[in-house]
């Protein structure tokens, strides 16, 4: 059977999988570097788990999705579940204890 187009389509797929995968990395990596640049009290304070529960979560997501799980395996879906909790539940509370303005 001959094709009258060539066929890209896995093309496209790697390109898809390989930008996921980056913009899952950079979320996960700007949640990490948060944790890490944060006071620990604030965490207590806040009533969340603690700066190194948190540190080691999102740490141990991007190794795993870097070595196991790739673009959109289970790990990876994980790492950006923990790294979106982060950003959009313990920044907010973070920002608000240190200056007491707005959301973000």
């Amino acid at each position: 059977m001959a094709y009258s187009a060539p066929i890209f389509y896995l093309d496209v797929q790697r390109y898809i999988e390989i930008l996921i995968l980056i913009l899952s990395l950079v979320v996960q990596a700007v949640a990490l570097i948060h944790c890490l640049t944060q006071r620990g009290d604030g965490f207590q304070a806040i009533g969340t788990l603690p700066k190194g529960a948190w540190a080691a979560i999102l740490a141990v997501c991007i190794v795993l999705t870097l070595l196991v799980s790739g673009a959109v395996g289970i790990f990876s879906l994980i790492g950006i579940g923990a790294a979106l909790i982060y950003l959009l539940d313990v920044r907010p509370g973070l920002k608000d204890l240190s200056d007491g303005k707005g959301f973000w």
